[in-house]
């Protein structure tokens, strides 16, 4: 199992915007950022960031779950 990367929210937004997220309805003001994507199956994967830099680990484990990406995948998307 590999390392997690200290990054930042900016580049995961970033990185993810990239992977095909966009960019979920604002719901209202705050510091968080919501990502939104549609799987291959018809489900929904909705991301919340928070707006810091590093991202704690365990806030960067729940965005990778949040994600439907693999820790594998998180990781090299991260590179």
């Amino acid at each position: 199992m590999s390392k997690l990367p200290s990054v930042s929210s900016d580049k995961i937004i970033k990185r993810l915007l990239k992977a095909g997220f966009d960019y979920a309805p604002i719901k209202g003001k705050g510091s968080h950022i919501a990502l939104v994507r549609a799987g291959n199956h018809g489900e929904k994967y909705l991301v919340i960031i928070p707006k810091r830099d590093p991202v704690p680990k365990g806030t960067l484990i729940s965005i990778i779950k949040q994600s439907g990406l693999t820790r594998e995948e998180f990781i090299k998307l991260m590179e």
